[in-house]
């Protein structure tokens, strides 16, 4: 029996599941309880066949594994190991979209267009093309190959790291973290961590820092920028967010996954009018395109399309029976899918080369057919909203509007105005006390906690003390589904400082900047805030602090260590499994702060998680000496 989840939606759908003998996600956590000891503090190693191994937490057993190692080098290793997935995933999702930049570029692509040649070029400066003379096309297949090369290049440096302020990559340099190419850093993660190599757990954690770094200054930066070009550049749109968005007489089709070049070609599908007149044909009053995770951030940032729901809402989605189809691709795909779907009349698709699921449906999507692909799956989807019952339809009504498509290049124009952008209001703002500090707010949510509560009081706490929120994937999800994305949230839940900011500038106090990709914006603006000056020469000086107050998959380890990396206090709802090492804890949590300039800490109660935030900004601005609040804390 699952306990309640405090989201009232999810609730009523999981009641109905039960009813049906439908098992969620909820389900088979309760199932997992107690979860290993070992695994959770980090001291259990099955990297090689001399084990699996394990460390007695209590010091009365084996204190060493069959090899010799110890704590500090197996939750070393462990930690090193789940950052190298989680910035492998990223990266590769930039890969794959420096490949249809490059393929667009040689007529391959042809479905795909350059919906941001002013950010192509910039961008191709940056990776020192020269662009005098040549048309968007050419500039695309030369800046698609100079960025693979940096994928496998050997020595050298990643362009987009030369973003970082000079004490971010001096830093770097000294504490020999700087990366050379993306894939290298990745495999040598691995080599190192293998039986017998290294381990040393401060060395080992060096690896780790710098593989990060691949991942939020490389690969995922690169997704982001690629993404704009391709798709076009987030401005900030009103949607709708929640299963509410679901609709009874159309055609419910739900992209769920990770990868823009799938989603955003279907919402060009889905418009198509001969598609259209088909669904009318079959029954129903047109197509309705909503998302699930951040595939829906991707369509939602860029198109105003509805986000159905978060990660733990994917199965719940198709409990409602109402979803015609869902269309996967890759990361954070439940395997489960096909159980639930199986009681109702749902297909499921997955698309990616590199991800097939038992029981699922696969139509392979390539680029250079993207079109013609996209539209045969919505005619599938299409042709099965006839075969909907109408007596196991249950859509929620609840659903909430919600802004999104904040960017680091709109905020220039959201606080200067379009001819004279700037961040001079922000950092006036917080040197002046109006804003204390600016937290990002990201990550998953997880069945560990109340379904997104963490995040929803946190932020709520954040934004009474007039810190401004960013917020990214799942967790924005959530605090849109609360009501906190809209401009007249300021008026309900901010402090009296940020409010009248957000009232003078017309901006939400939690501004969603996109998918899980999109947290280098938040990287990136950071790196405007130290330029335009007053609040600090680097990263590690600004009033900020992030959290992740439900995370769950490596890539949010990866996203963790790029922002402490970056010099930014972090926090995290549940422990990384390093707990069984306390030299490990110790040296991530208090001593990598004197090097790197930021830190982890671990609190599960999301209001004393937040209060350690704001705890942290006023630290910041007391060395700062900006220590006076315009109004007094709430």
């Amino acid at each position: 029996m699952s306990k309640p989840t405090g989201n009232g939606v999810n609730d009523k759908l999981i009641a109905i599941a039960k009813e049906n003998n439908i098992t969620t996600v909820w389900d088979r956590f309760m199932l997992q309880e107690p979860h290993c000891g070992f695994g959770t503090l980090g001291i259990c190693c099955k990297i090689c066949n001399l084990g699996p191994c394990r460390i007695d937490p209590f010091g009365e057993g084996a204190q060493v594994g069959t090899c010799g190692a110890d704590a500090d080098t197996i939750s070393a290793r462990n930690l090193a190991r789940n950052t190298a997935g989680g910035a492998s995933c990223h990266s590769d999702h930039g890969r794959d979209l420096a490949l249809t930049l490059l393929e667009l570029g040689r007529g391959k692509a042809k479905d795909y267009f350059i919906k941001d040649p002013v950010k192509l070029r910039k961008l191709a400066i940056e990776f020192g093309l020269k662009i005098d003379g040549k048309d968007d096309l050419k500039i695309a297949e030369e800046l698609g190959e100079r960025i693979l090369r940096e994928y496998g290049q050997q020595e050298g440096e990643l362009t987009l790291i030369k973003r970082a302020p000079k004490k971010q990559i001096d830093t770097w340099k000294k504490m020999n973290v700087y990366p050379k190419g993306i894939d290298i850093e990745v495999v040598e993660t691995m080599a190192r961590t293998h039986v017998g190599v290294d381990n040393e757990y401060k060395h080992i954690i060096e690896c780790a820092v710098r593989t990060s770094l691949v991942d939020g200054w490389g690969g995922s930066m690169i997704a982001t920028d690629l993404s704009d070009i391709l798709f076009g550049s987030p401005k900030p749109i009103r949607a709708e967010v929640n299963l509410g968005v679901l609709k009874e007489d159309e055609v419910n089709v739900l992209v769920h996954g990770h990868e823009p070049t799938l989603s955003d070609i279907i919402v060009t599908a889905s418009q198509d009018k001969e598609l259209i007149e088909l669904a009318k044909t079959n029954g129903a009053k047109g197509i309705n395109l909503a998302g699930i995770c951040c595939t829906a951030a991707e369509i939602l940032m860029r198109h105003g399309l509805p986000m159905a729901g978060n990660f733990l809402q994917q199965e719940l989605a198709i409990v409602t029976g109402a979803v015609e189809a869902m269309v996967v691709d890759i990361q954070c795909i439940m395997p489960s899918l096909p159980d639930v779907a199986k009681n109702y009349h749902t297909k499921l698709i997955s698309t990616s080369p590199k991800a097939k699921f038992k029981g699922i449906e696969h139509i392979e999507f390539h680029e250079k057919e993207a079109l013609s692909i996209a539209k045969n799956i919505l005619r599938q989807a299409i042709e099965n909203y006839k075969n909907r019952s109408s007596k196991k339809v249950n859509i929620p009504k609840e659903k909430m509007t919600i802004v999104a498509g904040f960017t680091m290049e709109n905020i220039f124009h959201n606080l200067g105005g379009t001819f004279r952008g700037t961040y001079r209001p922000l950092n006036d703002a917080i040197i002046s006390g109006r804003i204390r500090g600016v937290a990002g707010v990201v990550g998953c949510d997880n069945p560990k906690n109340e379904s997104s509560m963490c995040h929803i009081d946190m932020v709520k706490h954040l934004v009474k003390n007039d810190v401004l929120v960013v917020q990214t994937g799942c967790s924005a999800g959530a605090c849109g589904q609360a009501g906190l994305l809209t401009p007249e949230a300021a008026f309900r839940y901010a402090g009296d400082g940020l409010k009248e900011i957000c009232e003078t500038v017309g901006i939400p106090p939690v501004l969603h900047t996109g998918s899980c990709v999109d947290n280098t914006r938040i990287l990136t603006a950071c790196c405007e805030m130290v330029k335009e000056g007053g609040i600090g020469n680097s990263i590690d000086e600004l009033p900020v602090a992030g959290a992740a107050p439900e995370w769950m998959s490596e890539k949010a380890i990866a996203i963790g260590w790029y922002f402490v990396a970056s010099g930014i206090y972090v926090v995290l709802g549940t422990p990384l499994r390093v707990l069984g090492s306390k030299n490990v804890t110790n040296y991530i949590c208090d001593e990598i702060e004197s090097t790197l300039g930021g830190k982890w800490a671990f609190e599960g109660d999301p209001i004393k998680a937040a209060q350690l935030m704001v705890e942290h900004i006023d630290k910041k601005r007391k060395a700062l000496k900006l220590n006076s609040l315009m109004y007094a804390a709430a």
